[in-house]
Order: structure tokens, then sequence, then C-alpha cells
């Protein structure tokens, strides 16, 4: 309390200063002054500490305030020499506004990048620019901001066209560019400078003091208090939860205040938590110490003087304050910059930007975000100063990263970050490169920073310390700076540029070095590996570097002196590499087919191999690139092709690629998972273009410069496969040796995994400079190949091809030239397929097919042939020819190794049964021999008459061997082969090699012979095509004839069948017969009298038809159903629902006292019951949930997961459907009735119905003893005597059996339980009333949805609902006969006193404040509690009829009074089609307007009056039709089960009425006269028609969720300035949308956590029981994700309603295509919401992802 006082007291000492203070005279004496910087901190000493730090709370308005008044306000009059608002307003007039946009962004803020125009993907725009901006019509990306980071409209370096929006297009008039300060006079300039330098200085001062008890020089305050503040700081190694349990140890706080102090320090970096003397703070400071330190380092934490602190608080308003004032002028801007940057005496760095760059790493985060801030909108928008600041950043940089890597906190918050807004600029990181050598800083850092090298100097990750992976962590930005120089490759080169750029390479081969076989592996034998080795970090360095290694190669490519330097510096660097690599390794030389080769032993099996080998895929690279801009044969002279040593350049890629077999082959499996990791990684797409497809490259290039014989022999030896094939008679030899069954299988893999290299080796072309071909050529054939397995979303596609630096693969420019696009439905996602012309591009053994892609492929493809009815082979593809350099490669096709080895593998196949080939084997073979056949074929076809054709495959395959062995040709065996039994799918492909040979023989016969133009090879052709027809004709009779074989013995069978069973068909036929003929007989068009469903002429079931038979699903018996029977039971679910609720801020009742026997017509809270219409024998279910609760509380001790059910509720999956459901309904069968014709009217039935009132009430009277003595003295009560036939005293016979009657309460328990949100209690009077009111709402619900979706009444409901419907109504004519007979009499006593007077019954409601239809129900179900004592012959049927009649006509008094609206001038006649009906509405409306006077307006048209009534009214009958239906069981008539016009006569008939309803009153006048007299004069009536805003109008619309915008973005917006309403104008972190209601919620937050019936909850959670009843539906904005709650403990994502052009949804805003609402989506989400179905979404939702249950949904 005291404090609170102090607080008081001290504005009223300073307010006399305050008052007397003028800002003024402030600011004149300062221009007088000789030394103004003394005279400013004087005047700051004297004032800072009496506005801030007065308390342990914080003001932050009143300081503000009074800052403005005392400390800016001189400033500013200082600034302009006049009234600050005059002079700034001035300023701001004749400056010319910037070009640059300059927008910060928020946390969460939509920017936009234009995917066509954007230099690089940092260049994005804000949402004001992008929509006046020319790139909303391209593509463009769509993301969320993380904060920092500017928009960069106006920009001309940021985008290739397009730079400005309206907004910033530049004015043509002032292109000369002249001096901001040109406007300034000299003495405002010299004044400005003064008062920038004084409080930047001071500023810069404060937020870099690390004193904690003094001031700077001139900052002692006069006098000095003895406040401190312990003051806590962020750290990014404490949780939250240890923050807020410390707190409370420390300063004995609540909860709530520990949860907003950690807030606040999270959010600003540091928070005072103790206020008051200096040892109260050191105790707090110790106790967190302690309590911090056991585990990590401490939490940081200072004493500190208020007045320190109070001058931090200044200096970060005064770096707000600079930031605002320059943004009046250009010119303000220009001198801060000026100031900043200004060198001070010490020389280099000591400028006062230098200084706060270099202490920023001792700052804590709220001062950091301050001058980041200030930077940007000042040195960061004069292009002049950006420039003089980036060659600070630079010089520094070392320095900064070097902080960086110490400091804990994120890189956002460093300054570091800047880098993006510097390095990105082009001319900017040219600049700096040249200038600055900005290459090698930058790298040279990278590697000062990661020191943990093994013996030969490379990077080594093995155990490192956590503090080396933090650091690791940290290094990694520099990559992206790295990223951020390179991103735009130049155009034009400068001397100075080439130098720059190669010593930065130079640097960056250092670094490769490091890498290159860096983690090397060696094969276990023997046991396991026993720890997993650490591969992550490598794999991720290769991952960060991929782009960069790429963006050097595209640097080099652009200049051809930079690459032939480039090439020289990397092939020394290779070779200096292999120097230190040659370890024991001993040469031998291998021959093999009359050649031979000197070679090193090495067995990738034994050694040391490694995978990381990045200085041989730069010079692979470099090496394409030479091809590919013909450097290579223009510039031969100064490139070192001579001194090239290929075997040296394939070995390395070669033990790569070998290992990759032998991980395949299981050879490794001891080696554990980090192998197979890295196997997989190092094939992945996000690392494959710099490592798999380059070691390719490299062996590509290598083979191309040796002679073939002895590159495959090299191979073969790799692969320790030399040995099989180098034999002399290896085609026998190898069949017998079947030593070791594993030896022979990894044998036969590594044959297969050979084959498929040599494949790649010669048929990979379509990389530019290997073959001739485009980028878009490689780009085309990975997408056909990724269509070839199956259609693709447009996102797996993406997914599926590598991205550049910028994020783009390039796909959408030539997508549509090989694929066609289909739209989705309402699930699913849009697909790619693949255009039919293009699949004869499919090559089955395309490099980047893992195995499990190739077989998906390789079946789709062949199915697709047999559709087309082709034959199934799938040769090799035409292939592009190779560039010059790489022109040699086709002679691997034709040399004798590749030939002995496929000869070797045909003979093996021809004799299967000693030898281990395998079929993939064989059908590599014939894939190559396909290959060399087409090769020939496209080399004879484009060659002209002169030059010989040098490839000759035909010729050598059909030369047999030589002797002694004499082995057949290739050719003779393929022949052989065509026969053989076992090769039975190979056929087609060996038909299609023997006919390439043929025709390819006759094109050569052809051009030796004369250059006849081409018919003979086409006549070929024709004939090989006219037997393949006849073939396959042969093929198809042959199958048919089968088919018709097969056929011919089933019918048979069948017939053989029904003779033997005679009887038993006969019998069923019979029984067909007479139902079809008995059904005509009933069907109820043949009678006389239409249907009615209610009155005494209501339609009667025969006994046949009453019967009910159905089968548990428990135990599959039949039973049929009978009231004395064991009870049969549905499965349902009774929720609380609000989705009709037209008053959703009505506030929850208090479930103990609150009375819902009358349901307000704003249907607020219902209680819904749904089921999914499985039956089971009440018994049977007991034992299911039995069992099920059994094995809850086994699971509770075992495991602490949630289910999806929550059994202590009563809630069980249905045995069958897993439906959730917390309840079961008894089936019931109809009641018999049996009705005497003659019944009484409705004035003789309200007459004896009053009397057994009267007496009921005194039979009340008297069970009840002690009132009575009271009661005779005040007013004698005579004893009404019951009316003729009504007997008091009997008690009927409860008709049903005792397991019946036990699911009677049970249901009844459940709905009350649920619908009051109560404990059970079977006796409470309120159980029959909530299972009348839910069996209503039910009805009104489905009513509601069949007219949303335009279906008829009847018919067109899902039988699980019409079951559903059917026992609600029935069990609630039911449910009295288990209640106390008066409670429910006195229920019905009440509920008829609404509508008949009755002097008994106090505060009846009035008319306008009850739904009608719910009365009806609970008037109809309770009546039988009267009825069941009356024996004088009146029909229940009669009862339900004047029950009806009575409701009708009190509805539509209802309707007129509440739902006319003021009348249309229009006056539409109806032709005299209804005029009676428009008379009598107009009498009746009259007759209300004299009994209410004013409160109705007058109303002329009989029309108009007529058609609110019928439209109003028609719900209300649907509901009844279909409450009638399924009480009684009566058919639906036709009218009712189409859509049509029919429908008001249908339904009056059916329901007894008579089409003008106004004939109800005009019939009886006499008794209805007096009644509505006195619901006219009910003291709420008045009241309630005054007051129009509540009154409900009929008919009540459908509720909708709410209107969603059409772009997402404008959500996002709306999100993004969304700020969280606990803490202060705190951005909210996961703003999410209520779709019912629209509020904005702040989700997932400690800020917005309240309590719920004992437990912290989320804001989301809290507002589902706020407007949903429990059941919610959220848009979370961030991640485009809607999310559904039930409860505190269900909840589920489901997909949003927003697609990409694509049909895709983005979940987590990951790609950032922009997204727009799809209608139908959206109507689903309403549907389910409508249905009351999201409970059983997200039932199901959990039962299938397990993981769902896990989370925490109430604390969303």
């Amino acid at each position: 309390m005291a404090a609170a006082e102090t607080d008081r007291e001290v504005p009223s000492a300073l307010c006399s200063e305050f008052l007397n203070f003028s800002a003024k005279d402030t600011a004149a004496k300062w221009l007088q002054a000789i030394d103004l910087p003394k005279e400013v901190y004087q005047h700051l000493a004297r004032y800072v500490p009496k506005i801030y730090c007065l308390g342990p709370n914080l003001n932050p308005q009143s300081e503000d305030l009074l800052a403005q008044l005392l400390l800016q306000a001189p400033l500013e009059w200082y600034l302009c020499g006049e009234e600050p608002s005059l002079g700034l307003a001035k300023l701001e007039q004749s400056n010319q506004p910037s070009q640059l946009c300059g927008h910060v962004f928020k946390v969460g803020e939509p920017t936009y990048s234009c995917r066509e125009c954007a230099a690089d993907p940092t260049c994005v725009l804000c949402m004001q620019c992008f929509l006046g901006s020319v790139h909303k019509e391209h593509r463009y990306r769509m993301t969320t901001s993380g904060g920092g980071g500017f928009c960069d409209c106006g920009d001309t370096e940021a985008w290739k066209k397009g730079p400005y929006c309206q907004k910033h297009e530049p004015n043509i008039s002032d292109s000369s560019q002249e001096d901001p300060l040109a406007n300034l006079s000299a003495d405002m300039i010299a004044r400005t400078y003064n008062i920038f330098s004084i409080i930047l200085k001071y500023a810069v001062d404060m937020l870099t003091w690390d004193k904690e008890d003094e001031l700077p020089q001139g900052l002692e305050p006069p006098e000095r208090g003895d406040t401190y503040y312990c003051m806590l700081f962020n750290d990014e190694v404490h949780t939250y939860e240890q923050v807020i349990y410390t707190l409370q140890k420390a300063v004995n706080c609540t909860q709530k205040e520990a949860v907003s102090f950690a807030t606040t320090v999270d959010r600003d970096g540091r928070k005072s938590v103790r206020y008051g003397d200096f040892q109260f703070c050191e105790q707090a400071k110790s106790v967190i110490v302690r309590n911090t330190s056991r585990q990590t380092k401490p939490l940081r934490v200072q004493v500190m003087h208020s007045s320190v602190v109070a001058h931090q608080c200044f200096a970060l308003k005064a770096l707000t304050w600079l930031g605002q004032i320059i943004r009046y002028s250009d010119a303000l801007r220009r001198i801060l910059c000026q100031v900043g940057l200004q060198k001070g005496p010490e020389g280099e760095n000591s400028s006062l930007v230098d200084t706060l760059m270099l202490c920023d790493s001792k700052m804590w985060k709220g001062a950091r975000n301050v001058y980041h801030q200030l930077f940007m909108s000042s040195l960061l928008m004069d292009l002049k100063y950006k420039k003089q600041f980036a060659i600070q950043f630079a010089k520094n940089y070392q320095r900064l990263q070097t902080d960086f890597m110490e400091d804990d906190h994120e890189r956002l918050v460093s300054v570091t970050s800047l880098s993006v807004q510097l390095f990105t600029v082009p001319t900017m990181a040219r600049m700096l490169i040249t200038e600055e050598n900005l290459m090698t800083t930058i790298i040279r850092t990278f590697l000062d920073h990661l020191r943990h090298r093994d013996l030969q100097g490379r990077f080594q990750f093995e155990r490192y310390t956590a503090q080396q992976a933090f650091k690791f962590r940290r290094v990694q930005s520099l990559i992206g700076d790295l990223k951020y120089v390179l991103i735009s490759c130049p155009t034009e080169w400068t001397d100075k540029l080439r130098e720059k750029f190669l010593e930065g390479l130079d640097a960056f081969l250092e670094l490769l070095k490091c890498m290159q076989g860096m983690d090397p592996v060696v094969r276990q034998v023997g046991q396991h590996i026993e720890m997993e080795p650490e591969w992550e970090a490598a794999f991720t360095l290769q991952m960060k570097l991929t782009h960069i290694i790429s963006m050097m190669q595209e640097w080099c490519a652009s200049d051809e002196r930079v690459l032939i330097e480039a090439y020289k510096k990397c092939l020394t660097a290779l070779t200096h590499c292999h120097s230190g690599f040659t370890d024991g390794e001993q040469p031998i030389t291998l021959s093999m087919c009359g050649h031979s080769v000197d070679t090193i032993r090495y067995c990738v099996s034994q050694e040391k191999v490694s995978i990381h080998l990045p200085v041989s895929r730069l010079l692979a690279g470099l090496h394409v690139l030479l091809s590919k801009s013909e450097v290579a044969y223009r510039f031969p002279e100064q490139l070192p092709l001579s001194e090239l040593s290929p075997p040296m350049l394939i070995e390395h890629p070669l033990r790569c690629l070998v290992l990759c077999a032998q991980v395949h082959a299981g050879m490794w499996r001891r080696n554990g998972f980090s192998l197979v990791n890295q196997i997989y990684y190092y094939h992945n797409v996000k690392c494959r273009v710099e490592m798999f497809d380059k070691d390719l490259m490299m062996l590509q290039a290598g083979a191309s410069m040796m002679d073939p014989n002895h590159f495959l022999m090299i191979v073969l030896s790799r692969f320790e496969l030399f040995h099989i094939f180098s034999s002399a008679d290896c085609r026998k030899r190898y069949n017998r040796e079947s030593a070791n069954k594993d030896v022979v299988q990894q044998n036969s893999t590594l044959i297969e995994e050979m084959l498929h290299l040599i494949i790649m080796v010669v048929g990979e072309r379509f990389a530019p400079g290997i073959g001739q071909v485009e980028n878009c050529d490689e780009l085309k054939r990975e997408i056909v190949h990724q269509l070839c397995i199956r259609p693709m979303a447009h996102s797996e596609l993406v997914k599926a091809l590598p991205e550049n630096e910028n994020k783009e693969t390039g796909m959408e420019r030539v997508i549509d030239s090989v694929a066609l696009f289909k739209k989705p439905g309402v699930t699913g996602r849009g697909l790619y397929e693949l255009r039919p012309e293009c699949a004869k591009q499919f090559n089955l053994y395309f490099h980047h097919y893992s195995r499990a892609d190739q077989s998906k492929a390789e079946e789709a493809q062949r199915k697709l042939k047999r559709q087309n009815g082709e034959d199934s082979a799938l040769p090799p593809p035409v292939l592009p020819p190779f560039c010059q350099l790489f022109a040699s490669l086709v002679n691997i096709l034709q040399c004798d190794v590749l030939l002995g080895m496929l000869g070797a593998v045909l003979q093996w196949a021809v004799e299967p049964s000693g030898g281990h080939w395998s079929e993939s084997m064989l059908q590599r073979v014939l894939h190559l021999i396909g290959m060399a056949l087409l090769e020939e074929q496209q080399q004879l076809e484009s060659s002209s008459e002169d030059n010989e054709v040098t490839f000759n495959f035909t010729l050598k395959i059909s030369r047999p061997g030589e002797a002694p062995s004499n082995t057949p040709s290739i050719l003779a065996l393929l022949e052989t082969l065509q026969n053989a039994p076992h090769l039975e799918v190979h056929k087609d492909m060996i038909r299609w090699i023997l006919k390439m040979v043929g025709s390819i023989k006759t094109m050569r016969e052809r051009t030796a012979a004369a250059p006849s133009p081409e018919g003979s090879g086409h006549c070929q052709e024709q004939t090989v095509r006219d037997k393949d027809k006849a073939e396959r004709k042969r093929k198809a009779e042959m199958a048919r004839l089968r088919r018709e074989k097969i056929m011919a013995q089933m019918s048979e069978m069948q017939r053989h069948f029904i003779n033997e069973n005679k009887e038993l068909f006969q019998q069923s036929l019979e029984e067909l017969d007479a139902s079809t003929s008995s059904s005509q007989e009933h069907s109820p068009s043949s009678w006389d009298s239409a249907l009615v469903c209610v009155g005494p002429r209501r339609w009667r079931a025969g006994g046949g038809e009453r019967r009910q038979l159905v089968t548990c699903i428990l135990c599959q018996e039949e039973q049929e159903i009978r009231p004395d029977g064991r009870a049969m039971v549905l499965a349902a679910f009774v929720q609380r629902s609000t989705v009709m609720s037209k008053n959703r801020k009505r506030p929850p009742h208090n479930p103990e006292s609150y009375d819902p026997l009358f349901m307000h017509p704003d249907l607020s809270f219902g209680t819904h019951t749904g089921s999914c219409g499985h039956i089971m024998h009440s018994h049977c279910w007991q034992r299911y949930f039995e069992a099920v609760q059994a094995k809850e509380q086994r699971r509770q001790q075992r495991l602490r997961v949630h289910t999806s059910y929550d059994v202590e509720n009563g809630e069980f999956l249905c045995p069958l459907c897993e439906c959730l459901s917390n309840t079961v309904i008894p089936l019931l069968p109809l009641t018999k009735t049996s009705c005497s014709s003659e019944q009484p009217g409705l004035s003789l039935w309200l007459n004896t119905t009053s009397q057994q009132i009267k007496a009921l009430h005194s039979a009340q009277r008297k069970a009840k003893p002690t009132n009575a003595a009271v009661t005779s003295e005040t007013q004698t009560v005579e004893d009404y005597p019951p009316p003729e036939g009504f007997r008091l005293d009997h008690t009927p016979v409860n008709p049903y059996s005792s397991s019946i009657k036990e699911m009677l309460t049970t249901f009844g328990t459940a709905t009350y339980k649920v619908g009051l949100k109560v404990h059970p209690n079977e006796q409470d009077p309120r159980v029959p009333i909530m299972c009348w009111g839910s069996c209503a709402y039910t009805i009104q619900s489905i009513e509601r949805l069949l007219v949303d979706e335009e279906k008829p009444l009847f018919g067109s409901l899902p039988c699980r609902q019409d079951d559903c419907l059917r026992s609600l109504a029935r069990f609630g004519s039911a449910c009295w006969s288990v209640s106390s007979l008066s409670t429910v009499q006195s229920h019905f006593i009440r509920l008829l006193s609404a509508l008949v007077p009755d002097p008994q019954v106090e505060n009846s409601p009035c008319i306008v404040d009850v739904d009608m239809f719910h009365l009806l129900v609970s008037l109809v179900l309770s009546y039988p509690a009267v009825h069941c004592q009356d024996s004088s012959g009146l029909s229940v049927d009669a009862a339900q009829l004047h029950l009806l009649h009575l409701v009708t006509v009190a509805h539509l008094v209802q309707i007129l009074l509440t739902s006319v609206p003021v009348e249309l001038t229009m006056e539409q006649e109806s032709g005299g089609v209804e005029r009676e009906e428009e008379e009598s509405v107009g009498l009746l409306y009259n007759t209300l307007k004299t009994h209410l006077g004013s409160g109705l307006h007058e109303m002329s048209s009989g029309w108009h009056l007529w058609r609110c009534v019928k439209t109003g009214i028609l719900p209300f009958l649907r509901g009844a039709a279909l409450f009638f239906h399924h009480l009684s069981g009566v058919p639906a008539p036709p009218e009712l089960q189409a859509l049509g016009a029919g429908e008001w006569e249908a339904l009056c008939t059916y329901l007894c009425l008579p089409p003008n309803l106004l004939q109800l009153y005009y019939i009886h006048k006499e008794v209805l006269e007096p009644l509505l007299q006195g619901w006219c004069s009910h003291p709420v009536m008045r009241q309630c028609l005054q007051a129009p805003k509540t009154l409900i109008s009929y008919p009540r619309e459908s509720n909708r969720l709410i209107e969603l915008p059409e772009d997402y973005s404008a959500l996002i917006n709306q999100a993004s300035s969304f700020t969280c309403p606990k803490s202060g104008g705190d951005k909210s972190r996961a703003p999410t949308l209520c779709l019912v209601c629209g509020t904005m919620l702040c989700s997932q937050s400690y800020c917005c956590q309240t309590e719920l019936e004992g437990e912290d909850v989320g804001a989301c959670t809290a507002h589902t029981f706020a407007c949903g009843a429990g059941v919610g539906i959220f848009l979370r904005v961030r991640e485009s994700q809607v999310l559904f709650l039930a409860g505190k403990t269900k909840g589920c994502f489901y997909a949003p309603p927003y697609l990409d052009d694509y049909g895709e949804t983005d979940q987590g805003l990951r790609r950032g295509n922009p997204l727009h609402l799809c209608r139908e989506r959206y109507r689903k989400i309403q549907k389910l919401w409508r249905q009351h179905s999201i409970t059983e979404e997200i039932g199901h939702a959990q039962e299938a992802n397990q993981t769902l249950v896990g989370i925490d949904w109430q604390h969303l």
C-alpha cells in the first residue's frame, strides 16, 4: 500500500515544476548556450530520473506523456526554431517523397515475392505495394514475415522489371537528383547536426553502458536516490517453465505474475522483477542465480541503480524519436547518417554506428531491435550512406560474426542479420568483393570457427561437445551470407573482380579440401558396429554448400578467363588431395579379352572410403562447363587437358558408386543406419546435383578420355567382379561356383548394379555440355520420369525436382508441354498426368529412380502398354547425340570387354539350372543391347555419303567366339532365348531386339547396294508388324475360347446346385410373389382417404407392419422388438449444441437451479442426439461397455496416454463402426391405440382437460398435509371431484420389461447429464424435460439441414438419422413411464398453462418467449401421463390433434406479432387464389391490433401478411410432420418425398390441418378469443414488442459459418494487425479465427490462458465453451489450418478451405503459392458443423492417427 501512496505523491511534487516548465524557453536558452552538450546533459540529468523508473510498476502511458512534454518538446523546438508541429509540417511539405518504401515488417505480416521479376527470393513487397504493382498478375509467392526486414519497393536493383508500385512511382520532374540538404537553411542544418550528434551520442553511451551503479560524465542526477532494480535478462538456454518456477521462488509472486514476467523478458529481452534497496534486490538475484545454475549457465541478472535504468529507458525512447523525426525529411535522414558514420577522435571503428555494431552482443533484445530499426530507416534508406555502412560492416565482419558465435540470442536479433539487406544488392556485393575482399573474408571466418580437424586436416565432427555443436549451428549463417553475395551472377567482369573472385575461389577450395574424404567408413566384418558414427553434421554442411557450389560454377561459366583459371586451380587442389591419399595401394596389371591395363589394387569392401568428394565434383562440373561453353575447343592450349590422368579422376567417384552398390547388395549391413542414411542423402534430390550427378559426370569425363576396354576393366576390378568375367571360360565356370549362397547373391546384385552403371555412363546425356541439349530438356525429362510412376500433384513434383538457389525448379515453364492438369473434387488435390505422346521417352534405367520408383514405373508403363494393345516391351528411348568432348563414350557399347560380359550373362540365362543369374541382370543386358542398336541406327540415318559409320554393333554381335571355345554369338544366344519357357516376361523385348537387328541389316545393305529411298526399310518393318499382329490375334482368340469354356462349366455347376436344393428355392420365390401383391393392396394410394399422421382419422399400422426384426451387431442374434422382450438399443451420442442459436451472448445458466421446461425461441443452447444406427442387445452392450471400462483402468496404470474417448464420461466407440458414442437409445415398438369414432371437439376437450387438471391440483394439495392448515384459513378451496371416468387412484401398469425400463432410465439420465452439465440423477424432475427437448431440437436441426441442402422432407435422410429420430420420438412417448407420474403431470399442467391460462400456475411465460415446436413436442409427449388415468374412452389421438391445433394457432399469433416487416409499398395481389386466407389473416391481425394498440404497425395488404405467415410457419409444420411420422409410424405421402409445388397442401393434409390455417381460429373462435386476449394481456408482452431487437422473427434463418475473404492474404493481413488482448499491444504468435462467430483469438500462449472448471485452458478452448457449447471450428491463420475442438481433451486438424491454383492446400504456408477460397470445401466444413458431426470427425481422426491423442488440445 505504501508504494501506491508514494506513487501518488511524486507527481504532485513534480506538478508545480511541470506546470512552470516551458519547452520554448528551454530551447531558447540552448540556442544561447556556449557548451550545448553540457546544457542538454544537465537537462536530461535533472528530468529523466524524475519521469522514468519511479516505482516497481512502470507506467508507460504517463511516462511517455511526460517525456514528450519535458524532454522531446525542447529538442523539437530547438530543431525547428518554431512551434514543432508547424516546423515539421513545413519540412514534410518541402520534402520530396522517397521512392523507397522501406516499410519494416511486423511479425506475421504477409510479404510477397514475384517469382518472375525478383532478383532473388529476399526481395519482397508489403501488401500495399504489392496490390499496387504489376506483380500481382505474375506468378508470386506469399509468405509471412518473421519480423525485421523491409519492403523493397522502389529499389531498382531488387526487381528485373516493375520496381515501383503506383504509390512510389518517381515523378519525371525531379529526375535531377540534387542533394536533399539544399532545401534546408544553413542555420537549420547546424542546429540539426548539433542536436542529432548530442542525442545519438547520449543514446549510444547509455545503451552500451556497463556499470550498474554510476552514470556517464555529466549525467549524475542532482539528488541521488537509493533505489535499485533487480533486472532479469533473456537467454535462449532456459525454458519458460524454468524461468517461471525460479521467479516464483525468488520474488515470491503468483504463477500469473511470473508468467507475465517471463513473457516480457522473452519479448523485450529484460524485465525488472524487484524494486527496492540494494540488499533487497541482491537477495532476489542470488536466489535466481542459485536456482538456474545447476545444469546450465545461470540466468543473467543484474542489480541496477534506478537512475541508470531510467536513462536507458529514455535512450531507447530517444532512438525511436530520431527514427520518427527523420521521416519528415530526407535531409534530416542524411544528417543523421553523417552524424552516425562520422569517425571519432580514435580513428578506425570509432563512429557511433561502429560502436553500436560492435557492442551488439552485449545489449539486450529490446535495445537491439530499436537500433536495428533506426539503422533500417536511416542508413539503409539513403543510398550514399548505405554504401559507407556496408563497407564498415564488411570491415568489421569477422569481429561481428565472432561476437555472434559467443552470443546466445537467435540471429533475428543480431546485427549480423542485416547482411541480407546489404549483400543481396548486386552492385554492393561486387563492390565489397573487390574493395573489401568480402568473399575471402566470409570463407576464412567460416574456416576459423570450424577448428576441429583430423590428422589429414579434414573436418571431424565425431564426438562434438554441446558447445561445438552450438557453434556449428551458428556458423551456418555465414554460408547464408556467402549465398547472398553470389546470388546474382555478374554480366561484366573487371580485372579487379576476376582477381578477387579467384582469390575467394582459392579460399573456397581450401574449405572443400577440408571436406574431401571426411567421415570415411570401413566395412564392418564379423560383428555389428558398436556406436552409430556421427554423419549428420557433414551432410548438413554439404546441403548448405550445395547452392554455393552451383553458384560458383555459374560465376565461372560467365567468363572464359575465370573458367580456365578456376579449372586449373581446381585440378591442382585435386592433385594435392590425391597425393595424400595413396596409402599402401600396390600397382597391378589386369588383362581380359586381349586387352590389359595398369591400375592399383584397392578393395572398397576392405579399405577406408568416403562419400564426401566436393573437390572432384567441382572439377567435374567445371569440366562439363568447358564443353558447354566450347572453351575446350577454342583454347585447348590454355587448358591442361593433356596432363590429366583419367584413372586418377575416376578413382574416387567410382569408389563412391561401388560403395552404394555394395550397400544395396547387403555387404555393409553391420555398419548400421548411419551409412544407409548417407547413401539415401547421396541420391536424394536435395544433395544429388552436387554429389551423385557429379560423380557420374566425372566417370563420363574420365571414360571419354580412356580406352573403353581399360575403363571397363577398372570398373570390374573396383566392383570386385573381375575374377568372374576375366577367366577364359567364364560362361561355364561361374555356373559351377555355388560356393556360399550369400556370396553368390551379393555378386548377382553387384553385376546388376555394375551393368546399371554402364547404362548410365553411356545413356545419361541430358546435362547441357555432355549431350547436345538445353537446360529445359533435362527438366522435362525429370518430370516425364516422375509422372511415369503415377500422376502427381504439383507439390509432389516440386519436391522431386532440385531447387536452385532462388528456390525455383523452373517446372512451370515446361510442365504444360509434357503433362495435363486434372482439377480436384471436394477432397483430394489436383494432379498432373503425363501426355500420352511423352510415354515413349520412358527409360526404365533412369538414373534418379530409386529401386521402389523403378519397379512402380515399370509396372505402370507395362500396364499402359497392355491397355493400348501394344506389346509390353520397354525398349530404351532414342537419345540426343553427345557433345564433341564426350563423343567417344558410345564406343563403350561396342568394345570387346562389354561384349564378353553380355555374352557371359546371356549364356548363363540359356542354362539357368546350375547358375546363379537373375532376371534383372538379363533385363539390363537386353537394355544395353537395345541402346547399342539404337545408336547404330541413328548414326546410319544421320551419316552422309563420304564419312564411314564407325559404329558396327550388329556385325560384332553376330560373330561367334574364336576357336578353342567356339562360343555361340550373342545373336545366336538371343534367338535361343526367344523360345526359352522360363523367360516369358522378356520375350517381347528380345523380339524387339531381333526386329531392330533385321532393320539395321537392311539399312546397311541398302546403303551398300544403292541409295534407294527408304521404301525397303519401311516394307521390312511392315512385314514384321503384320507378323506381330497375326501373333497377337492368335493369342486373343485362344484366350476367348478358354474364357467361354470356364463360363460354361460354371453355369452347369449352378444348374446342378438348384436341382439339388429345389424346395429351398421354391419357397423363397413364393414368398417374393406374396410380398409384392400384398404391398399393392396396402399401398395408401388405393384408399379413399389421404394419409393423415395425427388425430382420430390417422392411418393405423396392421399387425404385420408393426413387427420389427433386428439383428444385434455383437452376438448376431435376430430379435423382434416387443415391449415385454429383451431391450434392443442404438449406440447414440448426445451433445450440447449452439448450431441453431440466435443469441450467442446469453450467459450460461446455473445448472443446479435452471428450469428447462420452456425453450426460448433464440434456441441459445440445445441438446442434440445423433446415432450411427447400429443395434445391440442391451445386455451385450453392457458387457461390452464394462470391458471398455476395465481396459481403461488397466491402461491408466500402464501408460498415461489419452484415448480418443473419455470412459469416465460414459463414452465408448460403437463396436462396429468406431463412431464416438456416449449412451444408447432403447428401440421401442409402435404403441397400439384403439380409437372410437366419436371424439369430442376442441372446446369440449379443453373443458374436460381443465377439469382433470383441477382434480390433479387438489389431489396434489392433499398429498401435502403441512400446507393444508394455512390454505384453509386464507381461502377455502373446494375440492374438485374428478370428471367422469378419470380415476386418480389408478396407477397404470408399466408395459415394458425390466431391461427396457433400465435402458429408458439410462438414456434419460445421459441426456439430462450432458444437456445440463450436471451429475447424473435419475430422480431429478428435469430428466423427462431434457429428453423431450433433445427430441425437439434434433428434429428442428434436421429439418433445417434438409432445407439448406434443398432435399425433400421425407426419403432423403440416411437411415441412421431416420432410425435415430424414430427411436427418439418413441422413447419420448415412453419416458414418462419411468419417471414419477405426478412430476410428469405437473410438467404437463405447466406446459398447457402457457396456452390456456390456469390460475393455479404462477409465472407462466409470454407466448413470444416460447419456442412453439418444443412446446408441441413436450405437450404431446407428456400428455400420456394424464391420459393413463382416464378411462372415459377419450383417445390419445384426439388429444394430440387438439394440442397441435392449439399450438399452431399460438404460433400463428406469435408470427403475426414478431415477423411482419414494415409493409412494402408495392401492392401485389394474388389474383383471388388465396383471397379467403388473405381476408382472414387481415381480420386476425386487426383483432391483435385492438388488443395491443400501438405495439403493431398498420398493415393493409392481406397478401403480404399471409405470405409472412406461410413462410414463417412452414418450418414448424415440417418439424411437426417429421415428429408425428416417427411417433406413429404413418408412411409419408409421395408429395413430401420430392421437392415440388404442392408441399403446403400435402403438409396440411398430412397433419390434419385446413390449408387455410386461420380457419382453426375462426371455427373455434368462442374458445380461442378469450385465450388470445389472455396472451395479449400478458405483462411481458408490451415490453417484448417495444424492444424489437430481442425478438426472434420467423422463419429463423439457418446459421452459417462466417464469410471468408476470397484471397488468403487478406486474412493474414488481418491477423498480423491483431494484437493480444491481454498483454498490451503485443503481437499474437498464433492468431486464430473462430469460424462460427468471427472472433480473432490469441491461441497457444500463456498470456491468454483462463481458468475453466478448475484448470487452465487456452483462448480457443475457453471460447468454445462460450460460443459453441464446447465445440469449436477455428482457422489458424499463420498455419492455414482448420482446427476442430470438442471439450478439453479432443481436437484434430482439418484441411483448410483455401487452395492454390494447383488444387492443393498449403498447411503451414510452406510453399507460399497464392491461396484462394474453395467454396465447395468451405460448404463441406459448414455441413459437418450443421450436422453436429464435428465431434464424430475428431473421433475418427484421433482413432486413425494416434499422435493427435497426445496433443494438449486444451492449451490451444
